[in-house]
Formats: C-alpha cells, structure tokens, sequence
C-alpha cells in the first residue's frame, strides 16, 4: 500500500509540474516576452492575462495549490533523493542532483517574485505592469537574481519534463529517452531566451 502511494504521490508530481503548471509557466514567459515589443505591447498583454474571468479562482486553484502540493512533496524528494552513482548514467546522475537544486531555487525565486508582485498588488502597493518590472530590475543584484530565478525555473521544467515522460511510461526504450532528452534541451534554450531575453527588455529597454 505504501508503495503504491508513493507511486501515486510521484505521478502526480510529475504530472502538476507539466500540466497545470509548466503550462503556466510557458504562458507567463510568453507575455513578458511582450516586453521586447515596448511597455504599451506588454502592458496590454498583461491587462488581458490580469482580466481574465474568475482570476482569483484560477491563481487558487490552477496555480497556487499545484505549485503548493508540487513543492511540498519535491522538497521532501531532494532531501530524501538517493544519489546512485553506480546504478545510472554520469550524465542522469547529475540532471538528478540539478533536478533537485534548482527545484529549492525555483521555490525561493517564486515565493520572493509572487511577493514581489501578486502580494503587493493585492496589499494595494503597486500595480504589476511595466514600470514596477523596470524598477525592481533597475537594480543590478535583483536582475541577476531573477537571471538565475528564470534559468533555474526553466531548466527545472524542462528537466522535469524528461521525468514525466519516464514516469507515466511514455518513453521507455534507452532510444526514446535519448530523443527526449534532446527535445528537452531544446525547450530549455528556447524558453531560457524568451525568459532572459524579457529580462534585458525591462532592466535596460532593448
């Protein structure tokens, strides 16, 4: 029984980090992306994202609870994770451990950016548009912080994917893991450059 739970608890793990989540994610890069267009282009798309019907139950329920439940349980992964240099590949056993690091920092840059943003909205602080973006990464600590925050992000969904595919029996043969594993590094050089690139766009207007 307790095997089959933690099967369970692994599966839908995998599966809240790709669907609801690294959805989510590659939503959210897209329309920082806008940023590049001008801060007209990106507010507009962010007032659309911000206007959406029932918004505060999709944060809840699409967003917050998945990122909650799939942090909880990935925390508890990486300080119980079993690194077995013996029984994998060098190269698996390194995405393992990376896996797991930029799983915690992942989690420390969202909860700093929801605080950053949604928090002081929702406190009355600041509006989330273009100008609050451009202040926070005026500051040449806080762009680093948020290059590494979306690096680390995108590598951990990108990775994450792999393990997906692996957990739910999608790809099984050696053959089929190592054609993913190009897919994913491509997904991860693509989303890492909308991300960085969105970065650059608020901090210095190019």
């Amino acid at each position: 029984m307790a095997v089959h739970r933690e099967l369970f608890n692994r599966r839908l793990h995998s599966l809240l980090g790709v669907v609801p989540i690294g959805l989510y994610l590659v939503t959210h890069l897209v329309v920082n992306h806008f940023a590049v267009y001008g801060e007209e282009e990106f507010n507009r798309a962010a007032g659309f994202m911000g206007n959406l019907p029932f918004l505060i139950l999709l944060e809840i329920f699409v967003i917050y609870l998945p990122i909650l439940f799939h942090a909880v349980l990935g925390v508890y992964i990486a300080f119980t994770a079993n690194y077995n240099l013996k029984n994998y590949s060098f190269f698996r056993n390194w995405m393992f451990a990376l896996q797991r690091i930029t799983g915690i920092v992942t989690l420390i840059f969202i909860v700093w950016h929801v605080w950053e943003t949604r928090v002081q909205k929702a406190l009355g602080v600041v509006e989330v548009n273009y100008s609050l973006m451009e202040s926070i990464l005026s500051s040449p600590f806080m762009f680093w912080f948020y290059v590494v925050g979306v690096i680390s992000t995108v590598f951990h969904f990108s990775n994450g994917l792999w393990g997906f595919m692996v957990t739910w029996g999608i790809t099984q043969s050696p053959k089929s893991q190592k054609i993913t594993t190009y897919g994913v590094v491509v997904v991860f050089l693509v989303l890492s450059y909308i991300g960085v690139r969105s970065l650059i766009a608020f901090a210095y207007g190019v």
